[in-house]
């Protein structure tokens, strides 16, 4: 592997999909027209809080329309920025056409940090977010549906499909606006930890062949077998809860944005997502080792690594010194 580094997330998918290009027999500027983002569109917005106005960034990037609608989540974070949501669309194009998805790949994003406002407001800057998703044709069943993805959830996306029913009342489809909508409100049951399982199938799947565990330098079943997982959310949680209660593994590590737990008799998943949701964070968590950067606990000893929060956590800083033998990659681009 090359030693040089990509200093964007952008550049590391661009680096990796032309190493895969590269083994094709591809018209001459095919590659480059496939791996080109279509259209990425920056908006500002301003919405009135607690008596004054914020403005807002938002960014929405559809990188493929060879087949519509285009797919892809919606980001709220701090430091979401423009080329991010190039590489998240970029991934979600090559990801649904090698599954055979019917899907062209679409991603945005909001810089903004949830933690810091009410429901009520978030409520308010969602709706807003949606109607300027939809005024420039960025919203729609047959056009572009965005879904859950960091920093949002099913409550965020009932918002926005109720927002564009408003907007277009007459669409018999518009519930199809948005994916990963509550049950009740046309979302589809096993949405929420769809991903997590997801992984847990693919782990499952990967120790029955014995040829691929020997090459991992791994022997045996899933059972007892050491895990770390870096972020508890959505796809962490739900993965470290499947393996640790149907398959028997040790969740021996917990990475969170405020540090990192480790025990090596496996932490009680069920119990740290409880304690995230009601302190913000692991810290002060009883009976296990807290670790308060928790980027070092990624180079702990372990069977599996399930990195499953944000980009870029093994790079040439510290790849050389990760030891676990097997990668699992639930976040994109880890």
């Amino acid at each position: 592997m090359s030693k040089q580094e990509p200093t964007t997330f952008l550049q590391s998918v661009d680096l990796y999909f032309d190493r895969a290009a590269s083994a094709l027999k591809l018209p001459k500027g095919l590659a480059r027209q496939i791996r080109t983002c279509n259209a990425i569109c920056e908006m500002k917005f301003g919405v009135e809080i607690k008596g004054g106005y914020e403005i807002f960034t938002g960014w929405r990037a559809t990188h493929s329309e060879h087949i519509l609608p285009a797919k892809g989540g919606i980001r709220y974070a701090p430091f979401a920025d423009q080329q991010e949501v190039e590489a998240l669309a970029a991934l979600m194009t090559y990801k649904c056409s090698i599954v055979s998805v019917p899907y062209a790949g679409s991603k945005g994003a909001l810089r903004i940090d949830p933690k810091k406002y009410t429901i009520e407001e978030l409520e308010h800057i969602t709706r807003r977010f949606a109607q300027e998703l939809d005024k420039r044709g960025l919203l729609g069943p047959g056009i572009n549906v965005p879904a859950p993805d960091m920093g949002t959830g099913q409550r965020m996306m009932s918002w926005i499909a109720d927002e564009y029913q408003k907007l277009h009342p007459s669409d018999i489809n518009a519930q199809g606006c948005v994916t990963g909508k509550p049950v009740h409100f046309g979302g589809v049951e096993g949405r929420m930890e769809a991903t997590g399982r997801g992984v847990q199938f693919g782990l499952q799947e990967f120790f029955r062949h014995q040829d691929d565990l020997a090459v991992a330098n791994l022997d045996g079943a899933l059972a007892d077998k050491e895990i770390i997982v870096q972020g508890l959310g959505n796809v962490g949680y739900h993965a470290a809860k499947f393996l640790a209660a149907e398959d028997g593994s040790l969740i021996i590590g917990i990475i969170e944005q405020d540090g990192a737990l480790l025990d090596p008799k496996g932490l009680d998943v069920e119990a740290v997502h409880q304690w995230i949701a009601e302190n913000g964070g692991v810290k002060g968590f009883p009976n296990a080792t807290y670790v308060v950067d928790g980027a070092l606990v990624l180079e702990e000893s372990c069977d599996i690594l399930i990195p499953a929060a944000i980009e870029g956590v093994i790079n040439l800083n510290n790849v050389d010194r990760i030891k676990a033998p097997l990668l699992i990659e639930a976040a994109n681009g880890p």
